[in-house]
């Protein structure tokens, strides 16, 4: 079935907009703290094997999947039906919301990956109050929402392989915000879920 050339270049758009506001709050929050003198960008620092090896995949992950999105989008590889389409710009949208609540309620102590001398805060306020791991389901969401606008093998390919490696960098974070806060991390962990919801 042929797409309309119109609602092609209206899928473009929406997709497009999903990306350019969830990868403009991500950058915008690593300008604001360069501003400050933070180090946002963690990621591959640890010489610890296992966290430096999935640090590193979850980077080529992350980098790849927005070139598979933007190709996907470029070349109109979309083949999900309209209402599938119209839902992915809404989960899309949705995710976008809440990994700007995450970096704006994590204040200085949001990094992308793990630290490796910063200091930082456990935040349990705001959207984490509802969520350890807000910014990483904002990532799940905006993926799955370019998907369901982008169905085809390629986006479905990396969108895949970035979600499960952001899911290995959560079990990575929790063994370390374990060791870091102790009792405070792990009496947090017993109240609020990994992804959503209260226990």
């Amino acid at each position: 079935m042929r797409i309309p050339l119109e609602d092609r270049h209206l899928y473009a758009l929406l997709a497009l907009l999903v990306l350019a506001v969830f990868y403009g709050i991500y950058f915008a929050k690593v300008l604001a703290q360069k501003h400050r003198g933070i180090q946002t960008r963690q990621i591959g620092r640890r010489k610890e094997k296992s966290i430096h090896t999935v640090e590193v995949l979850m980077c080529i992950a992350t980098l790849g999947a927005p070139i598979a999105q933007l190709l996907s989008i470029a070349f109109g590889w979309g083949y999900l039906p309209a209402n599938t389409r119209f839902t992915g710009f809404c989960v899309g949208i949705l995710g976008d919301g809440i990994f700007l609540l995450s970096v704006l309620c994590m204040k200085d102590s949001w990094r992308a990956g793990i630290p490796d001398k910063d200091k930082t805060e456990l935040v349990t306020t705001g959207i984490y109050r509802f969520s350890r791991n807000p910014a990483f389901l904002g990532f799940d969401l905006m993926y799955v929402g370019v998907l369901l606008l982008y169905g085809n093998l390629l986006t479905l390919s990396f969108s895949a392989f970035a979600i499960v490696m952001l899911h290995l960098q959560i079990l990575q974070e929790e063994r370390y915000l374990v060791n870091t806060f102790g009792a405070p991390y792990q009496e947090y962990c017993r109240h609020v879920s990994r992804y959503w919801g209260r226990k």
